[in-house]
């Protein structure tokens, strides 16, 4: 059993907080991750984690310890992205994340075409709506819609995406159009929120005449999942805010009907967000690399050719 791997195993139970999580990160069983952190304590000849039934918590030892395991681990791979990119041989593993309705679409199904190009590289995938911790997970990359928060990260823009308010017509008919922004709360219009622990949507920013303005919307239900939204609203069931190339095909097809045009919702950004120092990693190049590019043709051929928003300069 190698003593890096030991030493990989204890930063992960560390950064992600169990045994667990750290198992299914590193690949290996919560068993196989114990005896490691076992292992290297009798290495050490200190306790690094404090045990009960239900906590893992690290000791002194284990926190001093940490500080330089960390180094160790960012100097091995920074070392081995050096010997890859000079060989033009990138191999090892990637994790990636992408909310789940870009991911199903854009994100997943690309993974099989670039492990057939770069067959070294490991590709792990986590799809969610929530909010990923891409520091404390370990994510590469993350795939994602929205506006850069965290200035401990770097974000490569991939495209400008149009969004818009929409809703079924059997909805329409018996609540009515909104004559304007305002009449989504003044008439109790059933609004359809991506919601979930931490989540920021609890309003909608429109722009407006006036400018852009926060309208703190609401409905009878919400979800987590995106595409759970589109199809309650599908069904009759309320009014979604939408990036265009996410329902398009229903727009054409007239299951879906635009509405609000005058005070559409604010454009959001498509971008890859990854911490400052993976980039040097080829993996991570390519990755957004190919990613941005499939992206972009992908949303262009959903859109019919429409232009899918300006490029943005990485």
């Amino acid at each position: 059993m190698s003593y890096l791997d030991n030493v990989r195993v204890f930063v992960r139970v560390m950064e992600l907080g169990t045994l667990s999580a750290a198992g299914r990160d590193q690949r290996v069983t919560p068993a196989v991750a114990s005896n490691r952190i076992k292992e290297l304590e009798r290495h050490l000849g200190v306790r690094l984690f404090n045990r009960t039934t239900r906590k893992l918590s690290p000791t002194e030892h284990g926190r001093v310890f940490y500080e330089g395991a960390a180094k160790i681990i960012e100097a091995v791979n920074e070392a081995e992205a050096a010997v890859a990119d000079l060989s033009h041989n990138p191999k090892g593993a990637l994790r990636i994340t992408a909310p789940l309705g870009i991911g199903r679409r854009l994100i997943a199904s690309g993974i099989p075409e670039f492990h057939d190009k770069y067959p070294d590289i490991e590709v792990r995938v986590r799809l969610s709506d929530h909010n990923v911790d891409i520091l404390a997970e370990g994510v590469d990359v993350a795939f994602k819609l929205g506006v850069l928060e965290d200035s401990n990260l770097r974000m490569r823009g991939i495209l400008n995406c149009q969004r818009l308010l929409c809703a079924s017509p059997d909805y329409l008919s018996h609540r009515g159009m909104p004559a304007n922004a305002d009449a989504l709360i003044a008439d109790k219009h059933d609004c359809l929120l991506l919601r979930y622990p931490g989540s920021k949507e609890y309003f909608w920013t429109l722009v407006t005449a006036e400018g852009p303005r926060k309208f703190e919307v609401a409905g009878p239900y919400d979800s987590d999942d995106g595409d759970v939204l589109t199809q309650w609203a599908l069904e009759g069931r309320g009014i979604i805010n939408k990036p265009l190339f996410e329902v398009k095909a229903y727009l054409n097809e007239g299951r879906l009907v635009e509405i609000l045009k005058d005070s559409p919702p604010a454009s959001v950004q498509l971008a890859a967000i990854y911490p400052h120092k993976r980039f040097q990693d080829p993996k991570v190049r390519l990755m957004i690399d190919f990613m941005a590019d499939r992206c972009q043709r992908l949303i262009g051929a959903l859109l019919d050719d429409e232009p899918a928003g300006a490029l943005i300069d990485s």
